[in-house]
């Protein structure tokens, strides 16, 4: 049945949104790490956003990494979100 929700728009919100541990600000940009789930472990996931222009522009990222926990997972992506700023910068949006 939970197939024939998510396939139909029925599904509840995603847990890939939820923040885990405290955002970071890097630069100018904030970093949410949003892990999700996945067979048993949790995947490297996030959220960059930036206000550009009086508008909040976001950038969602996935990493195959996975954790036995959902605070590691955090960690890490984190720390892919520094460097995801590091290297793209404002360009992230564009």
């Amino acid at each position: 049945m939970s197939f024939l929700k998510r396939l139909f728009g029925g599904a509840e919100k995603s847990p890939a949104q939820e923040t885990v541990g405290t955002p970071e600000e890097h630069k100018g940009f904030t970093i949410r790490a949003t892990p999700f789930s996945e067979q048993g472990q949790f995947q490297t996931c996030g959220v960059i956003s930036k206000e550009v222009g009086g508008e909040l522009k976001e950038h969602r990222f996935v990493r195959a990494d996975r954790f036995p926990s959902a605070d590691l997972a955090a960690e890490h992506a984190i720390r892919k979100g520094r460097q995801i700023v590091d290297e793209q910068g404002d360009a992230l949006f564009g």
